[in-house]
């Protein structure tokens, strides 16, 4: 145990506390000094009671806004776990029709091996399709890549 000389509305009080608490019970005591010395007139033990009743009502009014904003901050934690359930999905989705873009290219690739001329024309429209399948793939890649 550990003691404390604690000086309150110009008074002197010693104080036993845990080893290890005496700051934090010199902090406290100067709250407490601080709002007697706010009190006008009166005993000591008047003083001291007022600042006690203010000091709780405090206490209470922040216990209420605290209060107030758990719900708040349960609706926010809900609405990230949406957004980032969403944004898995979306990315999932994303992923799968670039493998299914990938399999119809592979499959045109195939097609156009087993039907094609020795020397295909440029400008077939079996080309022109690979060129646009091309490039869907390269956009929905671009927006795979830019997800978190």
């Amino acid at each position: 145990m550990a003691d404390v000389k604690l000086t309150i509305a110009g008074r002197p009080y010693d104080v036993h506390c845990a080893d290890g608490q005496e700051a934090q019970l010199a902090q406290l005591a100067s709250v407490v000094d601080e709002k007697v010395r706010t009190m006008p007139g009166g005993t000591e033990t008047r003083q001291l009671l007022f600042a006690a009743l203010m000091l709780a009502d405090e206490m209470q009014e922040a216990r209420g806004k605290v209060e107030k904003t758990e719900p708040q901050s349960d609706s926010l934690r809900a609405a990230i776990a949406l957004a980032e359930s969403r944004e898995a999905q979306a990315r999932d989705e994303l992923k799968a029709a670039i493998a299914r873009e990938q399999e119809a290219i592979k499959a045109l690739e195939a097609a156009r091996q087993n039907t094609a001329p020795a020397a295909p024309s440029p400008g077939s429209p079996n080309d022109r399709a690979l060129l646009q399948i091309a490039d869907r793939i390269e956009i929905l890649a671009a927006k795979v890549e830019q997800l978190p």
